[in-house]
């Protein structure tokens, strides 16, 4: 399992993976799954990768050939994020077809998904969620992320504090300590924590970074988060539990 997450906002987008990947307790091991395809100056293209390694992989270094090969068709040829992102999901489709009978036949799941986020000129910056079956959705100023992988430890602390208007620096942030609460519920997402900071027209990433297990920042920001909860929890009010009863308000059995 993995967790990968984009965000985008009115300043521009966070794109953020870990590196841990596994085939059961006793076969763990790292790999990237944060790729950069950006051609400085013209267009940002950023691609996260979940699911199968083999696909994922095979699917990425399709990409990198047909750039190497200056196909008329590849990512900075197509005028297009939307187009981008329908390329990659043509390259997933490509790739299931030659290996995902034969993965089928030993009872392996094959299923894979990608982010696609970034910036080409003359368009807004965007974020793409590519399915295992090619087609795919983009974020919105009303659901600014998107995610991939173990998602649900994640997603409260998105859904409690991401706006469109969220300041790019704070949606890092969140960013950050989205992974780190899905790491610390979860032993199958673990770090190196590799991410991306875009600010929009700028068309050139000049922040990124990737934090190695037991980094003073990481460590920092899960203690400053678990003592920060602690706190908000212990000023939480009580149950009022003697108002409801005295209201006439106590549980009622359904049996």
């Amino acid at each position: 399992m993995t967790y990968c997450l984009g965000i985008i906002t009115k300043f521009g987008l966070v794109m953020a993976s870990d590196s841990r990947t596994n085939a059961g307790v006793d076969y763990v091991s790292n790999y990237q799954k944060l790729f950069d395809f950006s051609l400085p100056g013209e267009r940002v293209i950023v691609i996260c990768t979940a699911g199968n390694l083999s696909i994922t992989q095979s699917v990425i270094a399709c990409l990198q050939k047909d750039l190497k090969a200056q196909e008329t068709i590849n990512l900075h040829t197509l005028p297009t994020l939307y187009e981008v992102a329908s390329y990659v999901g043509a390259t997933i489709r490509q790739i299931q077809q030659k290996d995902g009978t034969w993965l089928q036949k030993d009872g392996i799941d094959y299923k894979c998904s990608f982010l696609v986020g970034g910036q080409i000129r003359g368009e807004e910056p965007q974020i793409y969620l590519v399915y295992n079956q090619g087609n795919f959705i983009h974020a919105t100023p009303e659901t600014p992320f998107l995610q991939l992988g173990e998602t649900k430890y994640g997603k409260p602390i998105l859904d409690r504090t991401l706006k469109y208007d969220t300041p790019l620096e704070s949606a890092a942030k969140c960013a950050l300590l989205s992974i780190d609460s899905t790491m610390k519920s979860n032993i199958s997402v673990g770090p190196p924590i590799s991410m991306i900071m875009y600010e929009t027209d700028t068309f050139t990433i000049k922040h990124q970074l990737q934090l190695p297990p037991g980094d003073p920042y990481l460590l920092k920001i899960r203690k400053l988060w678990e003592e920060s909860l602690r706190k908000a929890f212990d000023n939480m009010p009580d149950v009022e539990w003697k108002y409801y009863r005295e209201n006439g308000t106590e549980a009622v059995s359904t049996d």
